[in-house]
């Protein structure tokens, strides 16, 4: 299979999965099989509600919409122009994947069969019944896809290198376990934002999508704010005020109770509105309905600071740094180019 073959495959996908791209699904005319597959990603949609309510429709939809924007033949183009693809000796690579948010380990799988090799998918139990059907749309699609695309849910093997995303802890598993394995081994990591009070209300009310969106699940959510010294989060609090009817979802209700209730009995100081806390904090990953902030004295030595910090962070929200930073809004909108941990999976799987 060319290249080109399998660009034209994933658009195809990219199509179908349009149809899904907003709270009300449209079947549309002229997608391949639609007949086929249309009602059936239907009911794994359903089946991914009920197995995991972390997984509402809502980001459901927001997963598969970014999804049908990334896979068309325009940035899949772009996107494999910068490598070249001249690897006639494929293998089989196996994926671990996270099953945090919807569809968390897409990017892997693409990523491996845009290189032409083969895939062994063993997946959260969180998250298992969207991708194992695209999959098989994606074979109906492009037949010589057929016997590439594996899913196993027992021990992975005839594999010649992994990639393996995970907590820290599992991560030192996987070091250790797959030591004798070309890898990528993903371990926790959570986002930050820099403010400065200068910040307008658009830029505070697109910073509350990075940090709910999800329900902060993911490793691209903000977790943590640095803030100047005597920084006033009046605007702060009444700009993310339009994600409020966040608290009357169960789990994320749930989540913000004990968190609150755990805070409050360990005489923590905090700052909250009914539906986020805010906590100063020196750690990175903060607990579901939290946010940690930080004081900073001046910008160079938050630039030494977060360099120094470089292995716990995924991505950087600010406008004042420099142009590798993620703008306000945008951090759940990664490019097919943007890669976790800044790793270039393709790179990776060229050689």
């Amino acid at each position: 299979m060319e290249l080109q073959q399998r660009i034209n495959a994933f658009s195809k996908l990219g199509t179908f999965i349009s149809q899904f791209s907003s709270e009300k699904f449209i079947k549309q005319d002229n997608i391949p099989h639609n007949d086929l597959f249309f009602e059936g990603f239907k009911h794994q949609i359903k089946l991914a509600q009920e197995n995991n309510g972390w997984f509402t429709k809502t980001n459901i939809v927001f997963s598969l919409n970014g999804w049908s924007k990334l896979l068309t033949n325009k940035n899949l183009t772009k996107w494999t122009s910068s490598y070249i693809f001249s690897n006639k000796s494929y293998k089989n690579v196996a994926i671990i994947m996270a099953g945090n948010i919807p569809l968390v380990g897409f990017h892997d799988f693409l990523s491996v069969l845009i290189s032409g090799h083969s895939v062994i998918v063993k997946q959260s139990s969180n998250d298992k019944h969207l991708l194992p059907f695209l999959a098989k749309y994606l074979e109906h699609i492009e037949p010589k896809f057929k016997g590439k695309i594996t899913f196993t849910e027992g021990k992975l093997e005839n594999f010649d290198a992994v990639i393996a995303t995970g907590s820290s802890n599992t991560a030192r598993y996987f070091d250790y376990y797959f030591k004798n394995k070309p890898s990528i081994i993903r371990k926790n990591r959570n986002s930050v934002a820099v403010l400065t009070g200068n910040e307008s209300k658009e830029d505070l009310e697109n910073l509350s999508e990075d940090i709910f969106r999800y329900y902060g699940l993911g490793c691209r959510n903000v977790s943590k704010l640095f803030v100047p010294k005597d920084y006033n989060f009046d605007a702060f609090f009444e700009a993310i005020y339009k994600w409020h009817p966040i608290i009357n979802e169960a789990k994320y209700a749930n989540n913000y109770d004990y968190n609150k209730a755990v805070y409050l009995m360990s005489e923590f100081d905090m700052l909250e509105n009914g539906f986020l806390m805010i906590k100063e904090d020196k750690s990175f990953a903060s607990p579901i309905a939290t946010v940690f902030y930080e004081y900073y004295n001046d910008i160079v030595s938050l630039k030494n600071t977060l360099e120094a910090e470089a292995e716990n962070i995924q991505c950087i929200v600010s406008k004042e740094l420099n142009n590798t930073n993620v703008a306000f809004g945008e951090t759940q909108k990664p490019e097919l180019w943007d890669y976790a941990d800044n790793v270039d999976t393709i790179a990776f799987l060229l050689k």
